[in-house]
């Protein structure tokens, strides 16, 4: 049987998530890049009073936010996840999380947010042909969009597909969407922000992959 259904995919990787103390999973939640203690924190967002996660997990950014005083939305296709974010952080004043499609979401809601952003998560993993646009409808004037997740290997851009269960057993993947900086820009721009800067911040080691990060503005 061919598996497709990307909600059983994300349930399945949400269960393999490591459990850290409450403490450190707030330490590390706005961290862009994937190594400890480095690169860019929240400072990207600047100092939204509502902000939108897309995709996200165990919702632990939504969390760090909402605990200063931010109105913090995480929005995740996974269930669980949800419910995992809803057991760890549902006593949080401010912090909520909606299972569902982030743009189907989007599409559905006539609110606005000071800031959005996506940590290794939807932006990454939806066509943003489709979702840019939406994210730039849905922000307040002056908000700002940031995401971070992989560079794109060189010469390999646009929707990139991969078996996310290896090569043995059931057929199941996932699309990711891959470009240069200059190529994240056009997008940006093209879908309305006013401003965009994408950049790959390195890696603490030479020769390690760094990390794709992209701010843009309205």
């Amino acid at each position: 049987m061919t598996v497709t259904d990307l909600t059983t995919y994300w349930d399945r990787y949400a269960g393999q998530l490591p459990e850290p103390s409450r403490e450190d999973a707030l330490k590390e939640a706005l961290r862009w890049c994937q190594y400890d203690d480095h690169g860019p924190g929240a400072e990207l967002l600047g100092e939204p009073e509502s902000a939108l996660e897309l995709g996200c997990g165990r919702g632990d950014a939504v969390a760090a936010l909402a605990a200063t005083g931010v109105e913090a939305t995480g929005v995740d296709l996974s269930g669980e996840h949800v419910r995992a974010a809803h057991t760890w952080w549902g006593d949080v004043s401010g912090a909520r999380f909606v299972q569902g499609d982030v743009v189907e979401y989007l599409r559905g809601t006539e609110q606005r947010w000071d800031a959005m952003y996506s940590v290794w998560g939807a932006v990454w993993f939806t066509d943003p042909e489709t979702l840019l646009p939406l994210a730039q409808e849905h922000l307040a004037p002056g908000g700002r969009l940031v995401f971070a997740h992989a560079p794109a290997v060189t010469g390999a851009y646009g929707v990139q597909g991969m078996y996310a269960n290896g090569f043995r057993g059931p057929q199941v993947w996932v699309h990711r969407w891959a470009y240069e900086p200059a190529q994240w820009e056009a997008l940006l721009l093209r879908a309305g922000f006013d401003h965009a800067r994408v950049w790959v911040e390195p890696a603490p080691e030479e020769g390690h992959v760094g990390t794709l990060i992209g701010v843009a503005h309205c």
